[in-house]
């Protein structure tokens, strides 16, 4: 028997990989209609993780699942971050060392596929839909549990807005206020000190998130993954940028992903997450040292310091923006309009100023990144400024 009951049906809703603002309030959305309408919502915690963690016959079995209200999800839903806990767990593989104990005499495997026993999990919940919220590759094992037979409707997060089929993703726009916000205020020491400033932001596949700060006016040059950089030409391009500012500084926003010429990603150490992604860290290092080094080449013979800064978790942290606050609310409202009308299988998205949904599996079906030709000179290292005529709000972040 099911451990949740409803006449009209139970909805489970969870969060999954990095945090953003924003998910909050797309719970409470999600939360707050469904029980109008009839339903009862069950929140999974830490993400996929709670379904593959979940013993239906063990006394802590509620430690995995918390059944939502108002007052739980009113509560939270001004706050930044996610109240139910997130994780980068895929189901679909699983190390042998994580797998939990009373299941390893079943999964041997180096790596194993868990999803039989997150369906028997979201069955013994009486989930009769899942809201699952978040990037790539936790709306992937959405697809994955769709084509199982689940009734899934995603909803989009990732501050990178890198998903496919959608315009915007929760998270973007608070991480774009943050970064314009902390290099402004970063200005004034770089300033003082007549130094470059290096801020490595976010950004392992898509420079979404460095090239709208840039395009905003932040920063004078920004390097993208979508295209591997000359340091030489970088180093010669903010020399001039110094120059030419009153107050003999020049910023450049580097995203985590972005590579230098003939190289590759800059990783911190070997390990890999569930979703085979190494972490990542120090591009934006490796840039101020070459700055610092090459410099002298074009200033005459003199060395120009750097301030370097990654921005890193303070562009996720914190209150989510209005942006922030109204799409999570109006991304929750799609997904019950969607489920009232007894479908599934869908995206809910922002496609050229309008909400819409599309087909879960677009998250699959392609990869979302900038278009350099059309948004980004790449022999000056900066956005290109032309052509806004109909145009999303956030100018470059349509993939159709």
């Amino acid at each position: 028997m099911a451990v949740v009951e409803s006449n009209k049906g139970v909805i489970g809703i969870l969060t999954g990989g990095g945090d953003v603002p924003g998910l909050n309030p797309a719970i409470r959305a999600v939360t707050i209609r469904a029980l109008r309408e009839g339903y009862k919502v069950v929140g999974i915690r830490r993400g996929w993780a709670g379904l593959v963690d979940l013993d239906p016959d063990a006394d802590d079995s509620a430690a995995h699942y918390q059944i939502l209200t108002d007052e739980v999800v009113n509560k939270a839903g001004r706050t930044g971050g996610t109240f139910l806990h997130s994780s980068r767990t895929h189901p679909g593989k699983v190390k042998r060392e994580d797998v939990p104990a009373r299941l390893r005499d079943r999964y041997t495997e180096e790596v194993n596929d868990l999803t039989p026993e997150v369906l028997k999990n979201l069955e013994w919940l009486g989930i009769d839909y899942l809201i699952p919220i978040g990037g790539d590759d936790t709306l992937s094992y959405g697809v994955r549990l769709y084509q199982e037979g689940v009734k899934v409707v995603a909803i989009p997060k990732t501050m990178d807005n890198d998903v496919s089929g959608t315009d915007y993703c929760i998270g973007f726009s608070t991480c774009v206020t943050r970064t314009i916000e902390m290099t402004n205020r970063l200005r004034t020491v770089a300033g003082s000190h007549e130094r470059f400033l290096v801020l490595e932001v976010f950004g392992r596949y898509a420079g979404f998130t460095a090239l709208l700060p840039a395009m905003a006016g932040s920063a004078n040059r920004c390097l993208i993954p979508e295209h591997n950089f000359n340091m030489e030409r970088l180093t010669e391009l903010l020399v001039e940028d110094r120059r030419q500012n009153p107050s003999n500084y020049a910023v450049v926003l580097v995203s985590e992903g972005a590579k230098f010429e003939g190289g590759d990603m800059v990783f911190a150490d070997q390990a890999v997450d569930a979703y085979g992604h190494a972490k990542l860290g120090g591009i934006g290092e490796q840039v101020a040292a070459g700055l610092k080094e090459l410099s002298p080449r074009f200033n005459d013979g003199r060395r120009v310091n750097v301030v370097y800064q990654k921005l890193s978790y303070l562009t996720r942290s914190g209150d989510p923006d209005a942006v922030d606050s109204i799409v999570p609310m109006a991304y929750g409202n799609l997904a019950l309009d969607l489920i009232l009308g007894g479908v599934h299988g869908r995206l809910v998205v922002l496609k050229n100023g309008r909400y819409d949904n599309v087909p879960v599996d677009v998250v699959t079906s392609r990869k979302k990144r900038l278009d350099v030709k059309r948004h980004y000179n790449a022999d000056r290292l900066r956005p290109l400024y032309r052509s806004f005529e109909m145009l999303p709000l956030f100018i470059m972040t349509s993939d159709s």
